[in-house]
């Protein structure tokens, strides 16, 4: 019965989630501040929904959902299996997180009155994205990830000033790839019949060198690479992740990134599938190239930055790149295992810097790390995380950056690719040269300030404990996968998701 029930969960996490957001909506009438713990106990219970369909999964298999009980592929299907379950389960902690980090950095840094609407369209985010996870169809994805786009725009949006045009020109690319998403979907269905993805996949397996399914290819690759901020499709990033509310910054860089990149995996691989890979793997092999300069570029732009918000944007781009890097390894075991570990480890170490960095500019204001003279003595709790964030993303043992560097440079062997080897080991230098200003900064420098010498209670100055608890925990968990990740090799559950890929490795 609980089984037969847990069924039922996928479904329900995108359902009521779009239903609690108008709830939100209208509850501002009557108070600003009910919208927030709406949002906070929904997507604490969606979390734990996703924890039972992971486990179901695990258990039991994939589900399959058939929308108003039509049989696909007349009719939406929702199925999740080992791939999307840990997915789900990734956003929709990340989302909590996010929503309990959001109260004090929203009641800062956004006004009063537009409170009710930013929970409202961060409710229809977090349903969006958890729609683009869980869906089974090519057409449905697009609706779901245009719900995740619009609310994304007036997040970033709702904060004005330079924010505004940072989310004009989001809105603007962003159209842009949705189109170009659904052109690619437009050539598929027309020479499939079907927007199944199952069903997809199997009608185009004898039809790769039809040039529709070719171009198809193309447009939706670059469609879903422009919203994954795949280099060198990636320029609208910066400045959104610069411009927008802290909270904002938090949740589009681990769970919308993530959703994004998810789906780029999930159209490439159960879509067109390996077969068509390497049917034209030159064309494949493009894409671990543009991840290579991506690394190298990415982390010089990082490096340029004194920003610290720009700075991690950069960074984030660079990170993807290695999933980029990982997945053009297709035929590795470990290279597909580096890209799989990273959604979750990035999603951490990245959610934790723009944790810490968003309670830093709270209490401070600061965003030029060039004023971080010193600031771990006032914020030590605080920038310590930054500091275990930091090491995680450089790649230092036993953090779980480590363990996706280390599961992509055995994947680079395993193909004898010795030139990704070298970028991969010279992306962590560069890495640990930008974010060594940081830290240098933090403790190794520091600054007279006539305001607070010899003012204990001024100098000792942490974030409140709704921004602290998830930047302390997320850097646990930055130390606690690593180790997880290490001593569990091989996982069966990085088999499991690679097996629901399509993908079978000799």
């Amino acid at each position: 019965m609980i089984d037969t029930f847990v069924e039922q969960f996928p479904i329900l996490i995108v359902t009521t989630g779009v239903f609690s957001a108008f709830t939100i909506l209208v509850s501002g009438i009557f108070s600003r501040k009910i919208g927030y713990y709406i949002l906070l106990f929904v997507t604490a219970i969606h979390f734990m929904m996703s924890i039972a369909i992971l486990n179901y999964v695990i258990s039991f298999g994939r589900i399959h959902y058939w929308i108003g009980g039509w049989r696909p592929p007349w009719g939406i299907e929702y199925v999740v299996d080992h791939l999307n379950a840990y997915v789900l389960v990734v956003i929709l902690f990340l989302s909590f997180l996010s929503v309990v980090f959001a109260k004090r950095s929203v009641e800062k840094e956004i006004d009063e009155k537009k409170h009710p609407t930013f929970y409202t369209v961060m409710q229809l985010l977090i349903a969006g994205c958890c729609g683009v996870v869980v869906t089974g169809d090519v057409f449905n994805l697009f609706v779901l990830a245009e719900v995740a786009s619009l609310a994304t725009y007036a997040l970033i949006a709702i904060a004005g000033g330079k924010a505004l045009r940072a989310s004009f020109t989001y809105l603007i690319l962003g159209s842009i790839a949705i189109c170009f998403y659904l052109l690619g979907i437009g050539f598929l269905y027309a020479v499939t019949g079907t927007l199944n993805m199952i069903d997809m996949r199997l009608l185009l397996q004898n039809i790769y060198d039809n040039k529709m399914v070719q171009v198809a290819f193309a447009l939706v690759v670059v469609g879903l690479g422009i919203k994954a901020a795949v280099f060198p499709l990636h320029t609208w990033q910066p400045d959104a992740y610069t411009y927008a509310p802290s909270a904002v910054t938090l949740i589009m860089s681990t769970v919308v990134a993530k959703t994004f990149v998810y789906a780029l995996i999930r159209i490439v691989f159960s879509v067109f599938t390996v077969n068509f890979l390497q049917k034209y793997i030159n064309a494949w092999e493009l894409v671990s190239w543009l991840a290579a300069v991506t690394i190298i570029v990415g982390s010089i732009l990082a490096f340029r930055q004194y920003n610290i918000k720009r700075m991690l944007a950069y960074s984030s781009i660079v990170n993807v790149a290695y999933i980029m890097l990982g997945i053009s390894m297709f035929y590795s075991y470990w290279g597909l295992s580096g890209a799989l570990a990273n959604i979750l480890n990035h999603a951490v170490a990245k959610g934790c810097a723009f944790a810490a960095i968003g309670a830093i500019i709270y209490k401070t204001g600061l965003k030029d790390v060039r004023y971080y003279s010193g600031l771990a003595k006032k914020m030590p709790y605080t920038c310590g995380a930054f500091l275990i964030s930091a090491l995680t993303l450089i790649g230092i043992p036993p953090l779980a950056g480590f363990v996706t560097k280390f599961y992509l440079m055995l994947g680079c062997l395993e193909v004898k690719n010795y030139t990704m080897l070298a970028v991969i080991l010279l992306g962590s230098l560069l890495t640990l040269a930008y974010f060594w200003r940081v830290v240098e900064e933090m403790y190794f420098k520091s600054v007279e300030d006539e305001n607070t010498h010899g003012n204990a209670e001024e100098r000792f100055n942490e974030a409140p404990i709704t921004m602290l608890a998830p930047t302390m925990l997320l850097a646990i968990l930055c130390i606690a996968l690593g180790i997880y990740w290490l001593t569990s090799i091989p996982l069966e559950i990085i088999d499991k998701m690679i097996a629901s890929m399509g993908v079978i490795l000799k």
